[in-house]
């Protein structure tokens, strides 16, 4: 039976090579025009934070409310930043510490020795912690985690050291519990599932034709682990790491509600420390006058000066491991 002619309207034509390149600028442009306004918002941000921190800035000058250890909103209303700014890189920098071998070798043990139900059930794990409030956290800590740690650390090694080191009791301080060890053990639990959970993906893309060939040369678990994963991964290894560090950086209630709170400098291993979001959050609804509220949105200015220093020395180091592995 002969077929009916195709009717020439019916027939689908190539666009044109003039449809094309317009669809591809139409393209572009998009594509431009959303990523400059991720550039607009974070210098709009920056740029708005110093607008209502500038009366305070001005008034202390850029590095006197930097660098200044008084914090007088009362009396003299006096503004100085550093002992938040110490304190918000002492946690920081010590949770970070802490969590990255707890967070390596989960990641390691769910990708490549636990069975695959085990597996499942840690990453679940992984991912619930990093869906927790930080509140939860902060009740954690307040109402197990501080008095364990007094009973089980603080008590006993202040006493040992009030008898046999009486130099360095000064150093410990209050072990009330509420302090900035508290902080960093709750800041550490709470960042530990995002270097897990990059590292674990990251390790688990390793080609498996390069553990093969170290198998095939006759090379142990734990040496391909040491001469083939961890190499190839590293560079996801420390990404995870520097977005926990950024994670860390902006805690705000599970920190204020552990760290106990001071603001003198130096800070003691168990007594009470600051943070540059803890005092925003706890100090701005208690702000009246308006040389207070410009100090407490100067904060804010300078949190976010810090973590977009971490993050651009995080990101030329991450460069710098990239160009380092493609030359290897």
């Amino acid at each position: 039976m002969q077929q009916a002619p195709v009717q020439p309207s019916r027939i689908k034509r190539p666009p044109s090579a003039l449809y094309r390149l317009l669809g591809d600028r139409i393209f572009f442009a998009v594509i431009l025009l959303l990523a400059l306004s991720i550039v607009a918002l974070t210098l709009g941000l920056g740029y708005y934070l110093y607008l209502g921190g500038s009366q305070t800035i001005q008034k202390e000058g850029f590095w006197g409310f930097l660098t200044g250890t008084t914090w007088d909103p009362a009396l003299k209303l006096e503004f100085g930043i550093w002992p938040y700014v110490v304190g918000t890189l002492i946690t920081s920098m010590a949770a970070l510490f802490l969590s990255v071998p707890v967070a390596l070798a989960a990641a390691i043990f769910a990708a490549e020795y636990a069975p695959r139900w085990l597996a499942g059930f840690i990453n679940y794990l992984v991912d619930l912690m990093a869906a927790v409030p930080s509140v939860v956290y902060g009740i954690w800590g307040i109402f197990v985690l501080a008095p364990f740690l007094r009973q089980v650390l603080y008590l006993p090694v202040f006493l040992w050291a009030s008898e046999n080191a009486p130099w360095l009791a000064p150093y410990l301080g209050n072990p009330s519990g509420y302090g900035m060890f508290t902080a960093v053990v709750v800041l550490s639990s709470m960042i530990i599932p995002f270097t897990a959970a990059l590292s674990r993906d990251v390790i688990q893309l390793v080609p498996a034709a390069q553990r093969e060939g170290a198998y095939a040369l006759g090379a142990t678990r734990w040496e391909v682990m040491q001469m083939v994963i961890l190499p190839y991964a590293r560079g996801g290894i420390f990404a995870g790491a520097m977005l926990a560090l950024g994670r860390a950086l902006g805690e705000t209630m599970a920190v204020a509600m552990v760290i106990g709170n001071g603001n003198i400098l130096p800070y003691t291993l168990f007594g009470p420390a600051s943070t540059m979001p803890a005092v925003i959050a706890l100090e701005l609804k208690e702000a009246v006058e308006d040389l207070h509220y410009s100090a407490i949105i100067g904060v804010g200015f300078y949190l976010f000066l810090i973590a977009f220093i971490v993050n651009a020395v995080a990101s030329y180091l991450l460069h710098k491991l990239k160009v380092g592995e493609q030359r290897a």
